[in-house]
C-alpha cells in the first residue's frame, strides 16, 4: 500500500488528532463518524481523511458546539463551520494596546 493510502489504527489516529483512544471510541459509538475500513478481526482503521475529520470534531467540540449538534450538522452534511459567535476569539490585529 502507498504511503498516501496508509491507514492508521484507532490508538495511532487518536494521538495524531490530540485526542484520548477512549475519546475517539466515544465519537465512532455516538455516529460522529465510521471508521475507514474494519480488518476481519475488528480493528478500525482510519485515513487521513478520517484523522482530519476527528481534529474538526476536537475543535468543534473545543469551540463550545455539543458532539450532539456536530452529529447533527454532519448529518446535514455541513461540515465547514465557525465556532458560535459568542466563543470566538476577538480578532487582535487592529487593536491597539
Amino acid at each position: 500500500m502507498s504511503q498516501k493510502g496508509k491507514l492508521t489504527p484507532i490508538g495511532a489516529a487518536a494521538k495524531k488528532a490530540g485526542i484520548s483512544r477512549q475519546s475517539l471510541q466515544y465519537y465512532l459509538m455516538v455516529g460522529l463518524l465510521e471508521p475507514t475500513k474494519i480488518t476481519p478481526t475488528g480493528r478500525r482503521l482510519f485515513d487521513e481523511k478520517g484523522i482530519e475529520r476527528i481534529k474538526l470534531i476536537k475543535k468543534l467540540n473545543d469551540s463550545g458546539y455539543p458532539l450532539r449538534a456536530i452529529r447533527e450538522l454532519f448529518l446535514q452534511g455541513r461540515t465547514k463551520l465557525t465556532p458560535p459567535k459568542r466563543l470566538r476569539r476577538p480578532d487582535l490585529k487592529g487593536s491597539k494596546q
